[in-house]
């Protein structure tokens, strides 16, 4: 998977019964064609042309670098 990072995107949905909030996670794989990214880099995506067989965003910046790095 060159050139492609996995983003995970996470928001807090409430249980529609039991009214408890629950974490909900997505992944996205997303084009970096400079292959700047490292695990833990906020980033932003946006969508884009279907790119390979699950490839459907592209990076368009790194807002955050993951610290430690």
């Amino acid at each position: 998977m060159d050139k492609t990072v996995i983003v995970s995107v996470e928001r807090a949905s409430l249980h529609p019964l039991y009214r408890k909030v629950v974490r909900v996670r997505r992944k996205f794989f997303a084009h970096d064609e400079s292959n700047e990214c490292r695990a833990g880099d906020r980033v932003r995506i946006a969508e884009c042309r279907p790119l390979s067989k699950n490839k459907r965003w592209r990076i368009v910046e790194v807002v955050e670098k993951a610290p430690g790095v």
